[in-house]
């Protein structure tokens, strides 16, 4: 009878271990505090209470967006800074559009796989396997296509079509993040010393200087 107390216990044990997890986090980090007076963030938002929630915390309008610039492309988020109804739920999603041969550059959703539908326009699009293979994997969509983005993997979209395109991305965290790869390398504030990326990169340090003194257009 006491060693079938034991197993019990013990798979009760294991069982609470492996249903209890963390939370995935919403933010870059959150450092912990002891000072509770002084604590003002959450791994997420503060909660409206639920007999004070509108239709307008639920609500948002998407406008085409302003292609103009250097890379010929715009990203409008939708995630829980849009619509606050979004807290706790775990997606939001992203307009992208694109001029001809306008470019969603290489970055990154540190907290969010990503899953696109091209409704108009031609777009190859691709994400990089992580390492040792950092393998290519890419495929040119059409209107109606659907491609998905692994959590956390560097890619991109490109428009190849003759006129404009747009897709809708949908993603699995209420505040994904981005990182554009260029912008976090060679536009970080303060600057990577040119010693890192010259040896990085396997580059003159005249080539790194120059990148560094680019404009490096965030096109969220």
């Amino acid at each position: 009878m006491k060693s079938s107390y034991l197993i019990f216990t013990a798979f009760m044990a294991l069982a609470s271990c492996a249903l209890a997890f963390d939370p995935s986090p919403l933010q870059d980090f959150c450092v912990a505090i002891n000072d509770t007076n002084n604590g003002v963030f959450v791994n997420g938002k503060f909660c409206k209470d639920p007999k004070l929630a509108t239709a307008n915390d639920f609500f948002f309008s998407v406008k085409e967006g302003n292609t103009s610039n250097s890379l010929g492309s715009k990203v409008t988020p939708v995630a829980v800074n849009e619509i606050l109804g979004l807290n706790t739920l775990g997606i939001s999603l992203a307009r992208i559009d694109f001029a001809p041969r306008g470019l969603n550059p290489p970055h990154t959703h540190p907290r969010a796989t990503e899953i696109l539908i091209v409704l108009e326009g031609t777009l190859y699009v691709g994400f990089v396997t992580s390492n040792p293979q950092n393998r290519l994997i890419t495929k040119v969509l059409n209107k109606g296509d659907v491609f998905v983005f692994p959590i956390g993997l560097i890619h991109f979209q490109l428009n190849v079509g003759y006129g404009n395109a747009v897709a809708i991305g949908g993603l699995s965290s209420q505040n994904p993040g981005v990182i554009t790869i260029a912008n976090a390398v060679f536009g970080s504030n303060p600057k990577i010393s040119s010693d890192v990326l010259t040896k990085a990169f396997q580059v003159d340090n005249n080539i790194v200087d120059n990148l560094q003194k680019q404009f490096w257009l965030d096109n969220n």
